[in-house]
């Protein structure tokens, strides 16, 4: 089992003939995932890599390849509307990797994808991924491994360096989310970790927070109340001066809110046990092996 994507999934790439589209488009081929279509307005016709049909519109290919997922290689200022056009055509999940989308124009978009099925992961993440199965994103697929332990991060950065430790020490994952780290998202930490709660392969969720909203607060009143799985926990930017932004958009404490205290202290008393520095995690992922 897995989460979100697996061998099912179809893939369309959303800019796909761009630099950055291509290069991860390339990736995601050779990890194993099925990539059937992408779409480029202008260039509806060519093929791309030999044998992936582009098309003018998220719609033409949706109709044409049977696409259940897309991912978003576009630059901010089209980003919104490349998500508003997927889920138009009835795309279950949009991963958006694009950073630096306007928030008004987030606002915007949520307020359309509420009133639709479509999920969105991102924007201003690295995507997910399913090892063995399929990636959607910029996650390496070497640095993973199949396993028991979920995770779900707003830090592609220290996404990577978690699963790399987890795979070092030969414990392996069932899906790696990227939630990504902007003030308003698709998805948060307590629809994954719903999500890792129902599927029955994941034995235990790791938890990446960073400074910045309550998401992590939120995620820990349903650990506390509903989550029967073990949860390891770090967050990110403890040391962090309130009013200065680090990093991601939405990483800035304001009005003294969204400080790494508070998350720390709300997961402590949901029983997470929460990790002082990432190299960390693994040792308390692996102390709930024995």
């Amino acid at each position: 089992m897995s989460i979100l994507i697996g061998k099912e999934t179809r893939l369309l790439v959303q800019g796909i003939t761009g630099r950055e589209g291509a290069f991860h488009t390339k990736q995601m081929i050779d990890y194993g995932t099925q990539v059937v279509a992408g779409v480029t307005p202008g260039k509806g016709g060519d093929w791309a890599f030999g044998s992936i049909p582009i098309f003018d519109t998220v719609s033409e290919a949706v109709h044409a390849t049977g696409a259940n997922t897309s991912v978003i290689f576009v630059p901010a200022r089209f980003a919104a509307d490349a998500i508003l056009e997927a889920a138009e055509a009835g795309i279950d999940l949009v991963v958006c990797i694009t950073e630096g989308i306007p928030v008004l124009d987030m606002v915007q978009v949520r307020a359309y994808l509420d009133t639709t099925h479509t999920r969105l992961i991102g924007p201003n993440c690295p995507g997910l991924i399913t090892p063995g199965e399929a990636k959607v994103g910029i996650i390496p697929g070497h640095i993973m491994t199949r396993g028991n332990v979920g995770v779900v991060s707003r830090s592609g950065t220290l996404t990577y360096e978690v699963v790399y430790a987890l795979t070092q020490r030969g414990i392996g994952q069932t899906t790696a989310v990227g939630i990504g780290g902007d003030p308003i998202n698709g998805t948060s930490f307590l629809d994954v970790l719903q999500m890792f709660e129902e599927d029955p392969e994941t034995e235990q969720v790791i938890l990446i927070g960073e400074i910045g909203g309550t998401d992590e607060q939120k995620a820990a009143e349903y650990i506390a109340s509903r989550m029967s799985k073990p949860v390891t926990a770090f967050i990110a930017g403890q040391t962090a001066p309130p009013g200065r932004r680090m990093g991601h958009a939405g990483a800035i404490i304001s009005g003294g809110e969204g400080t790494a205290a508070e998350k720390i202290a709300a997961l402590t008393r949901a029983g997470a046990k929460v990790a002082r520095h990432p190299d960390e995690i693994a040792d308390l992922v692996a102390s709930h092996l024995r």
